[in-house]
C-alpha cells in the first residue's frame, strides 16, 4: 500500500468523481484510475461502486477512509515538522478553541507567539470541546483548548490544565441589574430571561444543569447563538446570560457585568493534543507561551466576592 494510493483513494471518494478527483492531485484520470485498482487488488476488496457513472464508497472503502485520513494528516505533519527552520522562522500551528475562549483568552497570547515568531502561520479552528476533541483524533489539530472533563468516549488525549475560570451574568447597561446585593445567585434565574447558547456549547451545559439541580428549567428569550452573537442579544435588551469571566471583562461599557454568589460556577479549561504523536515544534512553541500565560491570568476571586 503506497502513500500516493491513498491520497488518491481519499481524493475521490471526497470527490465521488475520478475526473474531477484527478485534476485536484494534478494527476492524469487513467493514471489515478489504474493506482485505484491497484490498491484494491492489494487490499482484496473494491473500495468503490461505479454503478451507472456514480461513484460511491462500498463498506470497505466506508472502513478504509478514516484510517486513510488519519495517515495523510499524520504525513502532512510530519512533513511540516521536517520543513521547519531552526529558530521557528516558519511553519504552522493548528489551533482549535471554544468561541469563548477565542474571545477571552486568546488575542493576548496568540499576540505574544506571533510578536516572538512572525514566520508561524497559525490557523484557528472555532467549535465546541466535542467536536475539538474529535479533529484531535483524526489529526487535523495539533493542539485544543477545551473544558474538562473530556467526554466519556474521548480518544486518548494528554490534557494539562490552563485555568480554572469563574462564569459571570451579563445584562444590558441600561436594563435593570439581575439579582440583589450585587449578586445573583442560580435560583435568581428562574423567570429571568436568558439569552442562550446552540446545544453542544459546554456553557449551555453547564448552566441549564445548574439552573435544574435548583429545581427549575430555565427560560429562553433567544436561543442557539455564537458567543457574538448571544453578547450582541444581551446588549439589545433581550435577556442575560451567563458567561465566562474573561469574554465578560472584554465585552465593553455597555454590558453590566454581575458575579454569581457562592459556591457560583467555575470551568476549567486545558490544552489537550494526541498521546500517541507528539504536537510539532511550532505547536510546541505556542503550548509553551499558552502554560507561560497562566501566571499573568489573574483569577477572578471566589464567586461573589
Amino acid at each position: 500500500m503506497q502513500f500516493q494510493q491513498l491520497l488518491y483513494f481519499v481524493a475521490v471518494a471526497e470527490a465521488r468523481h475520478f475526473t474531477r478527483a484527478a485534476e485536484e492531485v494534478h494527476v492524469s484520470q487513467p493514471s489515478l484510475s489504474q493506482q485505484i485498482r491497484s490498491l484494491e487488488t492489494e487490499l482484496g476488496a473494491e473500495l468503490f461502486s461505479r454503478a451507472r457513472g456514480n461513484i460511491t464508497l462500498t463498506d470497505a472503502g466506508e472502513a478504509l477512509l478514516p484510517l486513510a485520513r488519519r495517515i495523510l494528516a499524520d504525513a502532512d505533519t510530519a512533513r511540516h515538522e521536517v520543513q521547519e527552520l531552526a529558530q521557528l522562522r516558519r511553519g504552522r500551528v493548528r489551533l482549535g478553541a471554544t468561541p469563548s475562549v477565542c474571545t477571552g483568552l486568546l488575542p493576548d497570547v496568540l499576540r505574544d507567539f506571533h510578536d516572538l515568531h512572525p514566520g508561524i502561520q497559525l490557523l484557528l479552528e472555532e467549535g465546541g470541546s466535542h467536536d475539538l476533541v474529535r479533529e484531535l483524533a483524526r489529526g487535523a489539530l495539533d493542539l485544543a483548548l477545551v473544558v474538562l472533563p473530556l467526554p466519556a468516549a474521548s480518544p486518548a488525549l494528554t490534557t494539562v490544565e490552563l485555568l480554572q475560570e469563574d462564569l459571570v451574568v451579563v445584562s444590558s447597561a441600561d436594563g435593570p441589574r439581575p439579582g440583589r446585593g450585587g449578586t445573583v445567585r442560580i435560583a435568581d434565574l428562574q423567570g429571568e430571561p436568558l439569552v442562550m447558547f446552540r446545544h453542544g456549547y459546554d456553557l449551555r451545559e453547564l448552566t441549564v444543569a445548574a439552573c435544574r439541580a435548583e429545581g427549575f428549567e430555565p427560560s429562553f428569550t433567544v436561543e442557539g447563538g455564537e458567543m457574538d452573537a448571544v453578547l450582541g442579544f444581551v446588549r439589545a435588551g433581550l435577556g442575560v446570560a451567563v458567561v465566562p469571566s474573561m469574554v465578560a471583562t472584554r465585552a465593553g461599557h455597555d454590558l453590566r457585568t454581575t458575579p454569581l454568589a457562592r459556591p457560583g460556577l467555575r470551568r476549567t479549561i486545558a490544552l489537550a493534543h494526541r498521546s500517541d504523536v507528539a504536537p510539532p515544534r511550532a505547536a510546541r512553541e505556542l503550548q509553551r507561551v499558552l502554560l507561560a500565560s497562566r501566571a499573568d491570568a489573574v483569577p477572578s476571586g471566589p464567586p461573589g466576592a
